[in-house]
Protein backbone atom coordinates (compact mmCIF):
# COMPACT_ATOMS: atom_id res chain seq x y z
CA UNK A 1 0.00 0.00 0.00
CA UNK A 2 1.50 3.48 -1.03
CA UNK A 3 1.39 6.72 1.17
CA UNK A 4 -1.90 7.96 1.91
CA UNK A 5 -0.73 11.92 1.45
CA UNK A 6 -4.48 12.66 2.53
CA UNK A 7 -3.78 11.32 5.88
CA UNK A 8 -2.52 13.91 8.63
CA UNK A 9 -2.06 12.09 12.05
CA UNK A 10 -1.22 14.08 15.11
CA UNK A 11 -0.54 12.47 18.46
CA UNK A 12 -0.75 14.46 21.46
CA UNK A 13 2.26 13.86 23.44
CA UNK A 14 3.12 17.05 25.44
CA UNK A 15 1.52 15.93 28.68
CA UNK A 16 3.65 15.89 31.99
CA UNK A 17 1.92 12.60 33.44
CA UNK A 18 1.63 14.06 36.99
CA UNK A 19 -0.40 10.94 38.60
CA UNK A 20 2.87 9.05 37.34
CA UNK A 21 4.88 10.82 40.08
CA UNK A 22 7.72 10.85 37.98
CA UNK A 23 10.22 13.36 36.33
CA UNK A 24 10.39 11.22 32.97
CA UNK A 25 7.48 12.44 30.63
CA UNK A 26 4.49 9.48 30.64
CA UNK A 27 4.96 8.91 27.12
CA UNK A 28 8.71 7.93 27.51
CA UNK A 29 7.74 5.42 30.12
CA UNK A 30 9.53 2.27 28.78
CA UNK A 31 6.51 -0.85 28.07
CA UNK A 32 8.34 -4.51 27.16
CA UNK A 33 11.84 -2.42 26.49
CA UNK A 34 10.06 0.58 24.61
CA UNK A 35 8.53 3.90 24.95
CA UNK A 36 4.83 3.56 25.20
CA UNK A 37 4.49 6.69 22.54
CA UNK A 38 6.50 3.87 20.05
CA UNK A 39 3.58 1.47 19.94
CA UNK A 40 1.04 4.19 19.29
CA UNK A 41 3.68 6.20 16.14
CA UNK A 42 3.97 1.90 14.90
CA UNK A 43 0.00 1.22 14.87
CA UNK A 44 0.32 4.88 12.75
CA UNK A 45 3.15 3.57 10.32
CA UNK A 46 0.90 1.01 9.16
CA UNK A 47 -1.43 3.35 7.85
CA UNK A 48 1.24 4.64 6.14
CA UNK A 49 0.74 8.53 6.27
CA UNK A 50 4.17 10.54 4.22
CA UNK A 51 4.38 12.40 7.89
CA UNK A 52 3.31 11.76 11.71
CA UNK A 53 2.83 14.98 14.01
CA UNK A 54 3.76 14.93 17.45
CA UNK A 55 2.52 17.48 20.10
CA UNK A 56 5.43 18.13 22.52
CA UNK A 57 5.72 20.44 25.72
CA UNK A 58 8.43 23.15 24.94
CA UNK A 59 10.42 21.33 27.57
CA UNK A 60 10.27 17.62 26.17
CA UNK A 61 12.45 14.97 26.26
CA UNK A 62 11.72 13.35 23.63
CA UNK A 63 14.29 12.68 20.80
CA UNK A 64 13.16 11.53 17.52
CA UNK A 65 16.33 8.72 17.56
CA UNK A 66 14.24 7.23 20.26
CA UNK A 67 11.19 6.95 18.59
CA UNK A 68 12.30 5.25 15.45
CA UNK A 69 13.45 6.70 11.72
CA UNK A 70 9.85 7.25 10.75
CA UNK A 71 9.39 11.20 9.72
CA UNK A 72 8.14 13.00 12.46
CA UNK A 73 7.39 16.36 12.84
CA UNK A 74 7.60 17.88 16.43
CA UNK A 75 4.74 20.61 16.96
CA UNK A 76 5.49 22.50 20.26
CA UNK A 77 2.17 23.47 22.45
CA UNK A 78 3.99 25.91 24.75
CA UNK A 79 1.46 25.65 27.53
CA UNK A 80 0.02 22.62 29.08
CA UNK A 81 -3.79 24.27 28.43
CA UNK A 82 -5.47 20.65 27.76
CA UNK A 83 -6.36 18.94 24.19
CA UNK A 84 -8.22 21.32 22.36
CA UNK A 85 -5.23 23.53 23.02
CA UNK A 86 -3.20 20.98 21.56
CA UNK A 87 -4.67 20.41 18.41
CA UNK A 88 -4.78 24.02 17.66
CA UNK A 89 -1.02 24.35 18.01
CA UNK A 90 -1.35 22.45 14.26
CA UNK A 91 -3.50 24.63 12.39
CA UNK A 92 -0.64 26.97 10.84
CA UNK A 93 1.44 24.25 9.69
CA UNK A 94 -2.14 21.95 8.03
CA UNK A 95 -4.69 25.22 7.88
CA UNK A 96 -3.74 24.99 4.00
CA UNK A 97 -4.08 20.96 3.92
CA UNK A 98 -6.95 18.98 2.46
CA UNK A 99 -8.09 15.61 3.87
CA UNK A 100 -8.56 13.75 6.97
CA UNK A 101 -6.97 15.10 10.88
CA UNK A 102 -6.32 11.63 13.12
CA UNK A 103 -6.05 12.82 16.82
CA UNK A 104 -4.48 10.19 18.86
CA UNK A 105 -3.55 10.08 22.60
CA UNK A 106 0.17 9.24 23.13
CA UNK A 107 -0.49 6.97 26.52
CA UNK A 108 -2.72 4.18 24.42
CA UNK A 109 -0.65 1.50 23.26
CA UNK A 110 -3.13 -0.79 22.96
CA UNK A 111 -4.99 0.48 19.74
CA UNK A 112 -5.25 -2.06 16.37
CA UNK A 113 -4.25 -1.07 12.76
CA UNK A 114 -7.83 -2.68 12.40
CA UNK A 115 -9.59 -0.26 14.74
CA UNK A 116 -8.06 2.78 12.89
CA UNK A 117 -8.24 1.41 9.32
CA UNK A 118 -12.47 0.94 10.28
CA UNK A 119 -12.75 4.58 11.64
CA UNK A 120 -10.96 6.46 8.84
CA UNK A 121 -12.96 4.42 6.47
CA UNK A 122 -16.10 4.95 8.33
CA UNK A 123 -15.18 8.64 8.63
CA UNK A 124 -15.00 9.14 4.60
CA UNK A 125 -17.85 7.52 4.00
CA UNK A 126 -20.25 9.09 6.21
CA UNK A 127 -18.77 12.49 5.18
CA UNK A 128 -19.22 13.67 8.75
CA UNK A 129 -17.30 16.66 9.92
CA UNK A 130 -15.60 14.63 12.85
CA UNK A 131 -15.79 11.09 14.06
CA UNK A 132 -15.04 9.88 17.27
CA UNK A 133 -13.95 6.23 18.37
CA UNK A 134 -16.09 4.92 21.57
CA UNK A 135 -16.49 1.65 23.73
CA UNK A 136 -18.43 0.04 26.24
CA UNK A 137 -17.15 -0.77 29.38
CA UNK A 138 -18.26 -2.66 32.37
CA UNK A 139 -16.64 -0.22 34.58
CA UNK A 140 -16.44 3.66 32.68
CA UNK A 141 -14.83 5.39 35.75
CA UNK A 142 -12.33 7.73 34.02
CA UNK A 143 -13.68 8.24 30.76
CA UNK A 144 -15.61 10.53 29.09
CA UNK A 145 -19.35 9.82 28.61
CA UNK A 146 -20.44 9.86 24.76
CA UNK A 147 -24.12 11.27 25.20
CA UNK A 148 -26.62 10.67 22.42
CA UNK A 149 -29.72 12.52 21.50
CA UNK A 150 -33.23 10.67 20.68
CA UNK A 151 -31.83 9.51 17.12
CA UNK A 152 -28.70 7.99 18.87
CA UNK A 153 -26.66 10.77 17.25
CA UNK A 154 -24.01 11.77 19.27
CA UNK A 155 -25.22 15.39 21.03
CA UNK A 156 -21.94 15.67 23.49
CA UNK A 157 -18.98 13.87 25.33
CA UNK A 158 -18.61 14.99 28.39
CA UNK A 159 -15.98 14.41 30.74
CA UNK A 160 -16.32 12.31 34.01
CA UNK A 161 -15.55 15.24 36.45
CA UNK A 162 -17.77 17.73 34.59
CA UNK A 163 -20.93 15.12 34.28
CA UNK A 164 -23.88 14.94 35.99
CA UNK A 165 -25.09 11.68 37.95
CA UNK A 166 -27.11 10.44 35.23
CA UNK A 167 -24.77 10.66 32.47
CA UNK A 168 -21.71 9.28 35.12
CA UNK A 169 -24.06 6.02 34.61
CA UNK A 170 -23.60 5.74 31.32
CA UNK A 171 -20.99 3.39 30.20
CA UNK A 172 -20.49 3.95 26.36
CA UNK A 173 -17.23 5.98 26.86
CA UNK A 174 -14.93 8.10 24.43
CA UNK A 175 -12.12 6.43 22.71
CA UNK A 176 -10.28 9.40 22.69
CA UNK A 177 -9.31 8.84 18.80
CA UNK A 178 -11.02 11.09 16.59
CA UNK A 179 -10.87 12.09 12.67
CA UNK A 180 -11.68 15.87 11.46
CA UNK A 181 -11.89 17.10 8.03
CA UNK A 182 -9.14 19.57 7.21
CA UNK A 183 -9.38 22.49 6.92
CA UNK A 184 -12.58 23.08 8.25
CA UNK A 185 -12.27 21.47 11.73
CA UNK A 186 -10.08 24.41 12.89
CA UNK A 187 -12.39 27.59 13.53
CA UNK A 188 -14.78 25.15 15.43
CA UNK A 189 -11.73 24.05 17.51
CA UNK A 190 -11.11 27.46 18.30
CA UNK A 191 -14.97 28.19 19.52
CA UNK A 192 -13.42 25.90 22.66
CA UNK A 193 -13.99 27.16 26.27
CA UNK A 194 -12.10 26.52 28.79
CA UNK A 195 -14.01 23.84 31.56
CA UNK A 196 -14.86 25.38 34.85
CA UNK A 197 -13.19 23.07 36.79
CA UNK A 198 -9.84 22.26 35.19
CA UNK A 199 -9.14 25.74 33.36
CA UNK A 200 -8.82 23.41 30.11
CA UNK A 201 -9.56 23.09 26.91
CA UNK A 202 -11.07 19.86 26.04
CA UNK A 203 -11.10 18.52 22.66
CA UNK A 204 -14.19 16.60 22.80
CA UNK A 205 -15.88 19.86 23.94
CA UNK A 206 -15.73 20.34 20.06
CA UNK A 207 -18.46 17.78 19.43
CA UNK A 208 -20.89 19.60 21.24
CA UNK A 209 -19.86 22.98 18.97
CA UNK A 210 -20.48 21.02 16.11
CA UNK A 211 -24.14 19.65 17.32
CA UNK A 212 -25.11 22.96 18.29
CA UNK A 213 -24.05 24.31 14.83
CA UNK A 214 -26.30 21.67 13.13
CA UNK A 215 -22.60 19.58 11.47
CA UNK A 216 -22.91 16.16 11.05
CA UNK A 217 -20.94 14.12 13.45
CA UNK A 218 -20.52 10.18 13.75
CA UNK A 219 -18.87 7.56 15.97
CA UNK A 220 -16.94 4.47 15.71
CA UNK A 221 -17.20 1.00 17.65
CA UNK A 222 -13.84 0.16 18.87
CA UNK A 223 -13.26 -3.52 17.79
CA UNK A 224 -12.44 -4.39 21.71
CA UNK A 225 -12.68 -2.29 24.90
CA UNK A 226 -9.38 -3.03 25.63
CA UNK A 227 -7.85 -0.83 22.79
CA UNK A 228 -8.69 2.42 24.41
CA UNK A 229 -7.23 1.98 27.40
CA UNK A 230 -5.22 4.76 28.55
CA UNK A 231 -2.66 5.25 31.26
CA UNK A 232 -2.15 8.03 33.79
CA UNK A 233 -0.28 6.28 36.98
CA UNK A 234 2.21 3.23 37.07
CA UNK A 235 -0.64 0.82 37.78
CA UNK A 236 -2.41 1.20 34.57
CA UNK A 237 1.13 1.05 33.07
CA UNK A 238 1.56 -2.30 34.93
CA UNK A 239 -2.13 -3.82 33.89
CA UNK A 240 -1.80 -2.44 30.07
CA UNK A 241 1.72 -4.16 29.62
CA UNK A 242 0.83 -6.69 31.02
CA UNK A 243 -1.87 -7.36 28.41
CA UNK A 244 0.65 -6.41 26.02
CA UNK A 245 3.38 -9.26 27.33
CA UNK A 246 0.54 -11.73 27.15
CA UNK A 247 -0.03 -11.14 23.45
CA UNK A 248 3.47 -10.93 22.13
CA UNK A 249 3.98 -14.31 24.25
CA UNK A 250 1.44 -15.73 22.65
CA UNK A 251 2.39 -14.72 18.85
CA UNK A 252 5.66 -16.25 19.84
CA UNK A 253 4.00 -19.56 20.95
CA UNK A 254 2.11 -19.74 17.85
CA UNK A 255 5.47 -19.31 16.21
CA UNK A 256 6.47 -22.62 17.63
CA UNK A 257 8.35 -21.44 20.49
CA UNK A 258 7.69 -23.36 23.61
CA UNK A 259 7.05 -20.56 27.18
CA UNK A 260 6.74 -22.74 30.17
CA UNK A 261 5.06 -20.42 32.23
CA UNK A 262 3.86 -17.37 29.96
CA UNK A 263 2.99 -15.84 33.43
CA UNK A 264 6.30 -15.70 34.92
CA UNK A 265 8.05 -15.14 31.92
CA UNK A 266 9.33 -11.74 30.51
CA UNK A 267 10.41 -10.79 27.21
CA UNK A 268 10.48 -7.20 25.48
CA UNK A 269 8.62 -6.57 22.54
CA UNK A 270 12.29 -6.25 20.44
CA UNK A 271 13.55 -9.70 21.02
CA UNK A 272 13.48 -12.27 18.47
CA UNK A 273 13.28 -15.88 19.24
CA UNK A 274 13.47 -18.89 16.78
CA UNK A 275 11.05 -21.72 16.58
CA UNK A 276 11.45 -24.88 18.95
CA UNK A 277 13.28 -23.43 21.45
CA UNK A 278 12.19 -23.74 25.12
CA UNK A 279 12.13 -20.95 27.56
CA UNK A 280 11.54 -21.62 31.12
CA UNK A 281 9.86 -19.81 34.23
CA UNK A 282 11.38 -16.53 35.46
CA UNK A 283 13.25 -15.73 32.15
CA UNK A 284 14.04 -12.10 30.90
CA UNK A 285 14.71 -11.75 27.50
CA UNK A 286 15.72 -7.60 26.50
CA UNK A 287 17.11 -5.32 24.14
CA UNK A 288 18.05 -6.24 20.45
CA UNK A 289 18.24 -10.27 21.84
CA UNK A 290 18.27 -12.59 19.42
CA UNK A 291 17.84 -16.09 20.28
CA UNK A 292 18.14 -19.17 17.06
CA UNK A 293 16.08 -22.39 16.96
CA UNK A 294 16.29 -25.16 18.95
CA UNK A 295 17.51 -23.42 22.13
CA UNK A 296 17.11 -24.10 26.05
CA UNK A 297 17.29 -21.04 28.03
CA UNK A 298 16.76 -22.45 31.89
CA UNK A 299 14.98 -20.05 34.74
CA UNK A 300 16.21 -17.23 36.44
CA UNK A 301 18.52 -16.05 33.39
CA UNK A 302 18.40 -12.76 32.37
CA UNK A 303 20.09 -11.90 28.52
CA UNK A 304 20.13 -8.34 27.03
CA UNK A 305 21.36 -7.33 23.61
CA UNK A 306 22.35 -10.60 22.26
CA UNK A 307 22.68 -13.38 19.76
CA UNK A 308 22.42 -16.96 20.06
CA UNK A 309 23.05 -19.09 17.41
CA UNK A 310 20.84 -22.18 17.28
CA UNK A 311 21.29 -25.09 20.26
CA UNK A 312 22.22 -22.84 22.37
CA UNK A 313 22.01 -23.90 26.19
CA UNK A 314 21.70 -21.48 29.21
CA UNK A 315 21.94 -23.05 32.38
CA UNK A 316 19.77 -21.03 35.29
CA UNK A 317 21.22 -17.90 37.21
CA UNK A 318 23.16 -16.64 34.74
CA UNK A 319 23.41 -13.37 33.15
CA UNK A 320 24.55 -12.14 29.92
CA UNK A 321 24.77 -8.77 28.29
CA UNK A 322 25.82 -7.45 24.92
CA UNK A 323 27.51 -10.79 23.49
CA UNK A 324 27.72 -13.19 21.17
CA UNK A 325 27.15 -16.76 21.19
CA UNK A 326 28.35 -19.69 19.05
CA UNK A 327 25.91 -22.58 18.01
CA UNK A 328 25.68 -25.33 20.67
CA UNK A 329 27.30 -23.71 23.29
CA UNK A 330 26.57 -24.44 26.73
CA UNK A 331 26.48 -21.35 29.75
CA UNK A 332 25.98 -21.58 32.96
CA UNK A 333 24.14 -22.31 35.56
CA UNK A 334 25.31 -19.08 38.10
CA UNK A 335 27.50 -17.88 34.68
CA UNK A 336 28.12 -14.28 33.62
CA UNK A 337 29.14 -12.94 30.45
CA UNK A 338 29.50 -8.96 30.22
CA UNK A 339 29.41 -6.96 26.82
CA UNK A 340 31.97 -7.39 24.18
CA UNK A 341 32.49 -11.68 24.80
CA UNK A 342 32.47 -13.32 21.62
CA UNK A 343 31.85 -17.20 22.70
CA UNK A 344 32.32 -19.45 20.15
CA UNK A 345 30.86 -23.09 18.94
CA UNK A 346 30.34 -26.19 21.48
CA UNK A 347 31.96 -23.78 23.76
CA UNK A 348 31.68 -24.44 27.46
CA UNK A 349 31.17 -21.28 30.38
CA UNK A 350 30.54 -23.08 33.38
CA UNK A 351 29.19 -22.28 37.02
CA UNK A 352 30.38 -19.10 38.55
CA UNK A 353 32.66 -17.99 35.55
CA UNK A 354 32.68 -14.30 34.36
CA UNK A 355 33.48 -13.55 30.93
CA UNK A 356 34.39 -9.90 30.19
CA UNK A 357 35.20 -8.60 26.66
CA UNK A 358 36.91 -11.88 25.85
CA UNK A 359 37.06 -14.28 22.54
CA UNK A 360 36.14 -17.98 23.54
CA UNK A 361 37.18 -20.22 20.43
CA UNK A 362 35.69 -23.21 19.07
CA UNK A 363 35.20 -26.45 21.29
CA UNK A 364 37.35 -24.41 24.44
CA UNK A 365 35.68 -24.74 28.20
CA UNK A 366 36.01 -23.27 31.60
CA UNK A 367 33.35 -24.96 33.46
CA UNK A 368 33.76 -23.34 36.37
CA UNK A 369 35.06 -21.18 39.11
CA UNK A 370 37.21 -18.73 36.34
CA UNK A 371 37.67 -15.02 35.36
CA UNK A 372 38.72 -14.55 31.92
CA UNK A 373 38.74 -10.51 31.09
CA UNK A 374 40.27 -8.92 27.55
CA UNK A 375 41.39 -12.29 26.51
CA UNK A 376 41.77 -13.88 22.93
CA UNK A 377 41.51 -17.92 23.64
CA UNK A 378 41.55 -19.91 20.63
CA UNK A 379 40.41 -23.40 20.08
CA UNK A 380 39.81 -26.57 22.62
CA UNK A 381 41.64 -24.79 25.44
CA UNK A 382 40.91 -25.58 28.91
CA UNK A 383 40.94 -23.00 31.63
CA UNK A 384 41.01 -25.15 35.00
CA UNK A 385 39.16 -24.20 37.92
CA UNK A 386 40.03 -21.10 39.85
CA UNK A 387 42.01 -19.42 37.07
CA UNK A 388 42.21 -15.77 37.00
CA UNK A 389 43.22 -12.96 33.49
CA UNK A 390 44.95 -10.64 35.50
CA UNK A 391 44.22 -8.10 32.73
CA UNK A 392 44.10 -4.35 35.22
CA UNK A 393 47.63 -3.06 37.07
CA UNK A 394 45.41 -0.04 38.59
CA UNK A 395 45.60 2.17 35.90
CA UNK A 396 45.09 0.71 32.64
CA UNK A 397 43.50 -3.36 31.19
CA UNK A 398 46.00 -5.13 29.30
CA UNK A 399 45.07 -8.51 27.05
CA UNK A 400 45.85 -12.28 27.71
CA UNK A 401 46.26 -14.11 24.46
CA UNK A 402 46.04 -18.22 24.57
CA UNK A 403 46.43 -20.14 21.82
CA UNK A 404 44.96 -23.19 20.65
CA UNK A 405 44.87 -26.22 22.91
CA UNK A 406 46.55 -24.76 25.69
CA UNK A 407 45.73 -26.97 29.05
CA UNK A 408 45.57 -24.67 32.05
CA UNK A 409 45.61 -25.88 35.48
CA UNK A 410 43.63 -24.98 38.49
CA UNK A 411 43.90 -21.85 40.56
CA UNK A 412 45.86 -20.32 37.99
CA UNK A 413 47.19 -16.44 37.89
CA UNK A 414 47.83 -14.98 34.62
CA UNK A 415 49.29 -11.84 34.80
CA UNK A 416 49.16 -9.53 31.64
CA UNK A 417 49.79 -8.40 28.94
CA UNK A 418 51.34 -12.08 27.88
CA UNK A 419 50.64 -15.00 25.57
CA UNK A 420 50.44 -18.95 25.97
CA UNK A 421 51.16 -20.30 23.03
CA UNK A 422 49.75 -23.48 21.18
CA UNK A 423 49.42 -26.75 23.22
CA UNK A 424 51.27 -25.37 26.17
CA UNK A 425 50.81 -26.80 29.71
CA UNK A 426 50.35 -24.83 32.77
CA UNK A 427 51.16 -26.66 36.21
CA UNK A 428 48.25 -26.03 39.04
CA UNK A 429 49.01 -23.24 41.00
CA UNK A 430 51.16 -21.12 39.11
CA UNK A 431 51.51 -17.61 38.70
CA UNK A 432 52.33 -16.83 34.76
CA UNK A 433 54.58 -13.56 34.52
CA UNK A 434 56.03 -14.10 31.09
CA UNK A 435 55.22 -15.71 27.53
CA UNK A 436 54.77 -19.92 27.64
CA UNK A 437 56.24 -21.19 24.22
CA UNK A 438 54.62 -23.56 22.14
CA UNK A 439 54.04 -27.38 23.59
CA UNK A 440 56.02 -26.27 26.99
CA UNK A 441 55.09 -27.04 30.39
CA UNK A 442 55.49 -23.51 32.73
CA UNK A 443 55.08 -24.22 36.31
CA UNK A 444 55.98 -21.19 38.80
CA UNK A 445 55.09 -22.02 42.66
CA UNK A 446 56.51 -22.17 45.51
CA UNK A 447 58.81 -26.03 46.11
CA UNK A 448 56.71 -28.08 48.93
CA UNK A 449 58.60 -28.69 52.30
CA UNK A 450 57.42 -31.85 54.53
CA UNK A 451 58.62 -31.72 57.96
CA UNK A 452 58.40 -35.14 59.56
CA UNK A 453 56.55 -35.17 63.18
CA UNK A 454 56.09 -31.24 63.39
CA UNK A 455 52.51 -31.17 64.59
CA UNK A 456 53.65 -33.99 67.67
CA UNK A 457 56.17 -31.74 68.52
CA UNK A 458 54.72 -28.65 68.30
CA UNK A 459 51.33 -29.00 67.69
CA UNK A 460 49.88 -31.85 69.79
CA UNK A 461 48.23 -31.79 73.01
CA UNK A 462 48.54 -27.49 72.87
CA UNK A 463 45.28 -25.96 73.97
Amino acid sequence: MGAMDDLYPLILAAGKGVRMRSDLPKVLHPMLGRPMLCYVIEVVRVLHPTKIYLVVSGQSMLRREELGGYPLEFIIQPEPLGTGHAVLQARPILQDKGGVLLVMNGDSPLITPRTLRGLLRWHRQRGSLATALTATLDDPTGYGRIIRGSEGRIEAIVEEREANPRQRKNREVNGGVYCFNIPPIFPYLAKIERSPHQKEYYLPEVFSILRREGKEVTSFQASSSQEILGINNRYQLALVERLMREKLLKDLMMKGVTIVDPSSTYIDSTVKVGKDTVIHPQVVLQGETRIGPRCHIHSFTKISDCWLDQEVVVFSNSVIERSRIGRGARIGPFARLRPESLIGSQVKIGNFVEVKKSVVGRGSKANHLTYLGDAIIGKKVNIGAGTITCNYDGKKKSQTIIEDGVFIGSNTEIIAPLTIREGAYIGAGSTITKEVPSHSLAVSRGRQANIKNWVLKNRRGKK
